[in-house]
């Protein structure tokens, strides 16, 4: 028998991973609030029709609706069923959907490790709790990459998200300073610095990054605050900037306060 997956949300990444799954040979039935389609994919009227003859849910909609469909759907939710949240939402999220989940029915928290479209179930996966192996065994199985994270529900995410505050914070840092040195009229130069400096990172570059932060940060907050000055005479907001001086300045104010 096929194994049998209902996918909520049919959006940009839900689609797209249930086509895969149609095409590695699942039993797939779907569910979206707006009515969208995806070929191949049973169409059912609400969460608790699409999860009601499953045994493995994936739960893609967002984090604003994550607690909504497994509210929705858990009437119907028949024992031995696994739920699988692949929602970015915060650790206590995923917790709070285990608990409201009850014993009956496992939750796994899956974190997408990188953009869906293009990639759709090959996207990897960190997934963490209790059912976490089962789901890696089964979905690794119809082409899925997944990763098992020891640890409760909540555990992937949390790594996801930590991660994010690196990438995503770096892409704000990037995309503050090119408008900055457009209005400066050196944006081509400062592309090219950028990419230098990050062509030539090594699995040393953390330790300096953050050895250098701590042991300079008196002068690195006056440079940072000479930076947002700067900006602002630009007319470039300087979030970032500002937050980099004053994480420095409280690295400062800390050491010099300490005996």
């Amino acid at each position: 028998m096929s194994t049998r997956i209902a996918v909520l949300g049919l959006g940009e990444a839900g689609s797209e991973i249930a086509r895969d799954l149609v095409a590695a040979g699942a039993d797939v039935r779907g569910y979206d609030p707006k009515g969208l389609r995806v070929g191949g994919v049973q169409e059912r009227g609400s969460e608790a029709a699409a999860v009601a003859d499953a045994d493995w849910v994936l739960s893609v909609n967002s984090s604003h609706d994550a607690m909504t469909a497994l509210t929705n759907a858990l009437p119907a939710l028949r024992p031995g069923t696994v739920w699988a949240d692949l929602n970015t939402a915060a650790p206590a999220l995923k917790t709070a959907l285990a608990a409201a989940a009850g014993e009956a029915v496992q939750v796994v928290d899956v974190a997408l490790m990188a953009p869906v479209p293009g990639k759709g179930l090959r996207t990897p996966m960190l997934v963490s709790g209790p059912a976490a192996e089962r789901y890696a065994t089964v979905l690794s199985g119809l082409g899925a990459e997944v990763t098992v994270q020891p640890g409760p529900v909540g555990e992937a995410i949390s790594r996801k998200l930590l991660r994010s505050v690196f990438y995503k914070g770096l892409a704000a840092a990037v995309v503050e300073a090119l408008a900055a040195a457009e209005q400066a009229g050196c944006a081509d130069w400062l592309r090219g610095s950028i990419s230098a400096e990050l062509a030539g990172f090594d699995d040393r570059s953390i330790d300096r990054l953050v050895d250098g932060t701590h042991r300079h940060a008196r002068r690195r907050a006056d440079e940072m605050a000479a930076a947002t000055e700067q900006l602002v005479d630009l007319g470039v907001q300087p979030r970032i900037a500002a937050a980099a001086r004053d994480l420095l300045v409280q690295l400062r104010d800390t050491q010099e306060a300490t005996p």
